[in-house]
């Protein structure tokens, strides 16, 4: 868990499930015998459809939330165009190159995935972006500019990277400073970087950073109701739990709970003694009465992520577990109480730390054994870390999960994990925290 400012996209892709629609829950969820606590109530005419569609009542009461995602309008994207020109004349740097991913997404609208395929956003310093694109993509890159109108296309049989070259002549800087985007990959940076020999290349991270990192009031916005329909969905699967049920069986719930809702989400489950360790197995899990059970992972609204981590029981806990969890909560809620502008971000995650540390579970990474928590936004783990050595602070907008947990070796974890936001006067949870084992929902 790295604590630079490097996104390492995909780091937990290999638990997770795309969750677009409802999945046929195995039978088990007729032949299991003992329910978590009962589920709340539903309308009568749709629990009765639902039931004969063998969705269990909690998950059938979930309502679409679709039509309340309010998508990130053109001018707020002309306002990231033109901080990012703002922070590169600050940072004297003369144009920067995206790729396809996130950050090309954030700034111009325009969803593209990274292929041995050179497409790409050159911003300059002043003036429109210019596009670099496959000839035979090129009526596709115009369905989505919005912002200028200069789209450089390069034949099968030509260098793309010569067509970026020749922006910068045309931009008169091919002696200057071009910045190029962290996640652009090493064989395409090295690329522009030979077709450019008299430019210096830099890391883009002052501006994209620079922009992403500090959120808007309308990304907050959809990030508040990603966090709020994952946090349904969570108490929905759990009032839907039942004995017998594996690991797959939670995630089917869960893709039934998110396809209720309308927005994509995704989940990985730990069950039991594999909740020691903070990101599972893929070893088969099976639920019995007394066992943890880790619900990790969100869902997007507008391409803004949710993250959030409860650990529930079904059936009775342990007094240990019950112990555990207070001194995590705890931890959660030290971290909240330092979290505010100007402080360093290590501060953070040592708040939490000492805590744990304080009720037994020290020194420090011997059982909380990762960094407190990431930034969030658009990718759920993005800029900036909170972790010890990481000296940078904290400010007005931006949005950390916060996540301590103890990972007791071949008997249990218990982690807890909501997002917040810094405030000018401190930080604030875009969700409450889990109120206990017995009543994770409150």
């Amino acid at each position: 868990m790295p604590h630079n400012d490097t996104i390492s996209p995909g780091r937990r892709s290999f638990l997770h499930m795309s969750a677009t629609g409802a999945v046929a829950l195995p039978m088990v969820l007729a032949g299991c015998a003992k329910a978590a606590p009962p589920a709340a109530a539903a309308a009568p005419a749709e629990a009765a459809d639902a039931a004969k569609a063998g969705v269990p009542e909690a998950i059938a009461a979930l309502e679409s939330v679709a039509h309340k995602v309010v998508p990130i309008t053109d001018d707020e994207r002309k306002q990231r165009l033109a901080k990012a020109q703002r922070l590169m004349a600050e940072n004297k740097i003369d144009a920067i190159f995206v790729g396809g991913g996130t950050t090309l997404m954030y700034f111009i609208g325009m969803r593209w995935g990274n292929s041995e395929r050179l497409t790409g956003m050159i911003l300059p310093k002043s003036g429109d972006p210019i596009y670099v694109t496959p000839a035979f993509e090129q009526a596709r890159t115009l369905e989505q500019v919005k912002f200028g109108h200069d789209v450089r296309a390069w034949e099968e049989d030509e260098d793309p990277y010569q067509r970026v070259a020749e922006v910068m002549a045309d931009l008169k800087i091919s002696t200057g400073t071009l910045g190029i985007e962290e996640t652009v990959p090493f064989y395409r940076a090295k690329g522009i970087a030979d077709a450019l020999p008299h430019m210096t290349i830099v890391n883009a991270a002052p501006v994209t950073v620079g922009c992403r990192a500090v959120k808007s009031p309308a990304e907050l916005a959809l990030m508040q109701l990603a966090n709020d329909t994952t946090l349904k969905v969570y108490e929905a699967v759990w009032r839907s739990l039942k004995a017998g049920m594996t690991q797959n069986d939670v995630q089917s719930l869960l893709s039934m709970a998110y396809g209720r809702t309308g927005l994509n989400g995704f989940a990985s489950i730990t069950v039991g003694k594999y909740t020691a360790s903070p990101h599972g197995s893929i070893e088969p899990q099976h639920i019995v009465d007394g066992t943890p059970i880790i619900l990790d992972d969100g869902c997007k609204a507008d391409g803004y992520t949710s993250d959030i981590t409860r650990t529930v029981v079904l059936g009775t806990p342990s007094d240990k577990m019950r112990k555990v969890f207070d001194i995590v909560r705890k931890a959660q809620t030290a971290a909240l109480a330092a979290a505010r502008p100007g402080v360093a971000m290590e501060a953070v995650d040592a708040a939490a730390r000492q805590v744990i540390s304080d009720a037994g579970y020290g020194p420090d990474y011997k059982y909380f054994s990762h960094r407190l928590g990431h930034g969030i936004g658009m990718d759920m783990h993005e800029w900036n870390y909170l972790v010890r050595g990481n000296k940078r602070l904290l400010e007005p907008n931006m949005t950390f999960s916060d996540e301590p947990g103890i990972y007791i070796p071949d008997e249990f974890g218990v982690r807890l994990e909501d997002c917040m936001y810094i405030t000018e006067d401190g930080a604030r949870w875009f969700t409450p925290q889990s109120a206990s084992l017995d009543q994770p929902f409150g």
